[in-house]
């Protein structure tokens, strides 16, 4: 409701009524708040970026000969996935409730399809690592390593379609970008953590040359993902630049940054990419954490859930009306005698 006002010569209008505060009845927020808690899942959205990379990274390391570099990929993506594993488990609260989601794969669910990939991947990167580490059934390591990397970039993409499967508005409306951001948060990490061979006896510069590569994609990556996706949903981006995720977002980008820069001058010192490396590992978690953290946030606000449903039931309504115009033109023109009717 509106009242006019004269100033000078003009006629303005002022409201009446005040702004409406996007609330709920009683103060409660729109949706459920996910029962997921921290740390277990965002270590566990860390982590599992964090093997399937360092899967890739191992065959990689396996396929030019380089066994420092390869060994402590196979490691790290046993650690990463084992790790995973647990987290998730000790969030579910039982083991069984694990292992009930073994007993059907269900292809439209990213649970399902998940608990599978990590049944799968475990076991193969336990056996990639433990060749390596042993020396022993080269063969069969080598195999193991082929699997764990089949497998690694599934597992560090699923948990995006995870999240993205929910009715939290921060990752609902970020499912197109999200799978490229995991992924290259995964290769980041992976990146940095191959990064740390160059502190071992036998490592060096050459050795440690495809992490570094891997950490520098994976970094433009997780970057462009993360900036095209904020740009995009607006402002229901606002968690992820403000609060606790806010935080951690923008604390993932300082080190990313600063990883990168210390990845992309590796080759001169093995000081700098071990610093470097680390710096990639904590972007990567802190990147986690923030989207984590953000999506929390924006299912307590009805703000991020009302204003983005009012919008698209606006531009359907305009959509809908711009149509029905058009198709009242056509019929007038048809009726008048258009020259191309009979």
């Amino acid at each position: 409701m509106t009242a006019q006002r004269w100033r000078g010569k003009r006629r303005v209008e002022q409201n009446m009524v005040p702004r409406a505060e996007f609330t709920s009845y009683y103060g409660k927020p729109i949706l459920n708040k996910p029962v997921w808690a921290s740390p277990d899942i965002p270590g566990y959205l860390f982590l599992g970026g964090l093997a399937g990379g360092s899967s890739l990274l191992a065959a990689g390391a396996q396929l030019t000969g380089r066994p420092v570099l390869g060994r402590i990929a196979k490691t790290g993506a046993f650690a990463g996935g084992a790790l995973s594993m647990v987290a998730l488990i000790h969030d579910l609260g039982r083991p069984a409730r694990f292992l009930n989601m073994l007993r059907v794969f269900k292809v439209t669910s990213p649970m399902s399809v998940g608990s599978w990939l990590l049944a799968g991947y475990v076991p193969a990167a336990g056996t990639a690592a433990w060749s390596a580490l042993t020396g022993r059934l080269p063969r069969l390591g080598a195999a193991a390593t082929a699997g764990a990397a089949l497998l690694g970039p599934g597992v560090a993409a699923y948990t995006a379609a995870l999240i993205s499967d929910t009715a939290v508005p921060a990752w609902h409306d970020g499912y197109p970008e999200m799978p490229f951001l995991f992924t290259g948060s995964g290769a980041m990490a992976a990146g940095g953590l191959g990064l740390l061979a160059a502190v071992a006896p036998a490592g060096g510069p050459a050795e440690t040359a495809p992490a570094r590569n891997l950490a520098l994609l994976g970094a433009a990556m997780e970057s462009a993902a993360l900036e095209r996706m904020e740009h995009r949903i607006g402002m229901v981006a606002e968690p992820y630049s403000e609060g606790r995720g806010g935080r951690y977002v923008k604390a993932g980008k300082l080190l990313a940054a600063l990883g990168a820069a210390g990845a992309a001058l590796s080759g001169r010192s093995r000081t700098v990419a071990a610093t470097s490396g680390v710096a990639l590992l904590a972007a990567s978690a802190a990147t986690r954490w923030g989207i984590f953290h953000a999506g929390l946030a924006s299912a307590d606000d009805p703000k991020y859930t009302v204003v983005p449903q009012r919008q698209r039931l606006a531009e359907r309504a305009a959509a809908a009306g711009t149509g029905a115009v058009a198709g009242a033109v056509a019929g007038t023109g048809a009726v008048a005698g258009d020259p191309g009717t009979s």
